[in-house]
């Protein structure tokens, strides 16, 4: 069974949280979204505004932050509840409330022993207009953006080009190194940056919130012009690759750590075919945050890599040959241990032909965050 990622979308009050979390709702093609509002005070203001594009797969959090459960039962409950197979979720957003500390809710979702979900990743939203006025008036702001993987600048268009300039930098002294920045206004980001999106086929011809979408994108077209200048994903680049030839893990590790901040996402499968690991490994990055999955080859499945890079002012050639200098013509011949770089970021690993060093397998410890 494929885990279900949790993607933690934060942000201070007024940053633009709810408007980022309804357009990855609206422009979400097939999949299937599960959405936590965690609210702050009695008023569930931000959940009526999503939950009409949800339904049934939206769960409230109110009267408080969600890192104020001090178990993470509640929580644990709800995201139960959203990885029941009957809801065939792909994945999970949880919009955390302006007043909660991302660093607990990490560590919650990291420690959650529930083998259905696992943490996706911590989405920082900044309000770019009042970045200064927010630090001033939050000074935990600084303390919060040190632990996104991925930060979104949102309202750019209510500031320069210098000023834009100077928050970056800013955010790239209070980050993480290497932490991307995404340039957004209204909160428009391509979902394909978070989650992978399925096909309209699967809901089409149902009276569904999708089958609205498609019919008034339709319409748009007809009278607009599908103008492809005007899309979201014109603004990131996408690289393919593909190799038939193993790669060596710790040469692709060493890829992945020195990723440029530009490259924002990575999807697709790596094929390592050392001795014992020989399964298809699902990776997942976004921004910095980074997961393996290992799953059983199909029936006549040929072993390849396929991967399926996203970012803004990538340079595609030369990633592609830092890819193409991890090929290992001869898989056979690595050690167990050179696959511990990979399975440390795996939260579940597979069964290995030789026990790794437990402190490597077992992924991120909770007490890190």
């Amino acid at each position: 069974m494929n885990s279900i990622p949790v993607v933690v979308l934060a942000g201070f009050l007024g940053s633009g949280k709810t408007t980022v979390l309804n357009h990855l709702l609206g422009n979400r093609g097939g999949t299937r979204i599960g959405v936590v509002v965690n609210d702050f005070g009695s008023i569930e203001v931000d959940a009526m505004a999503v939950a009409g594009q949800v339904g049934d797969s939206m769960v409230s959090l109110g009267g408080g932050c969600l890192c104020c459960a001090v178990d993470g039962s509640e929580l644990d409950a709800y995201l139960e509840k959203l990885a029941d197979p009957v809801h065939r979720i792909d994945v999970i957003v949880i919009e955390a409330s302006g007043l909660a500390e991302p660093q607990e809710m990490v560590r919650m979702l990291v420690a959650n022993e529930n083998p259905a979900v696992r943490y996706g990743g911590m989405v920082h939203v900044v309000d770019a207009a009042e970045f200064d006025a927010t630090r001033t008036r939050h000074p935990e702001t600084d303390r919060h953006l040190a632990v996104a993987d991925l930060v979104v600048l949102n309202k750019t268009d209510r500031i320069d080009a210098a000023e834009r300039t100077r928050i970056e930098a800013a955010l790239a002294a209070l980050c993480a190194p290497g932490i991307p920045v995404v340039g957004a206004d209204h909160g428009r980001i391509d979902p394909e940056l978070l989650f992978d999106r399925r096909p309209w086929t699967e809901t089409r011809g149902q009276l569904s919130f999708e089958d609205l979408l498609a019919q008034a994108h339709d319409h748009d077209g007809d009278h607009d012009g599908d103008d492809h200048a005007d899309h979201v994903h014109a603004a990131y680049e996408s690289t393919e690759f593909v190799s038939d030839q193993a790669l060596g893990p710790r040469r692709f590790i060493e890829f992945l750590d020195r990723r440029p901040a530009g490259l924002y996402r990575i999807k697709g499968s790596v094929y390592f075919g050392v001795p014992g690991h020989e399964e298809r490994y699902e990776i997942h990055a976004v921004g910095r945050f980074l997961r393996f999955a290992p799953h059983p080859w199909g029936r006549g499945e040929s072993r390849r890599t396929q991967l399926v890079l996203i970012g803004s002012g990538t340079d595609g050639p030369a990633l592609l040959r830092e890819l193409e200098s991890c090929r290992e013509p001869e898989p056979w011949r690595g050690t167990p241990e050179s696959m511990w770089g990979v399975l440390r970021y795996v939260d579940r690993p597979a069964e290995p032909a030789s026990d790794p060093d437990p402190a490597e397998a077992a992924g991120p410890d909770p007490d890190d965050f």
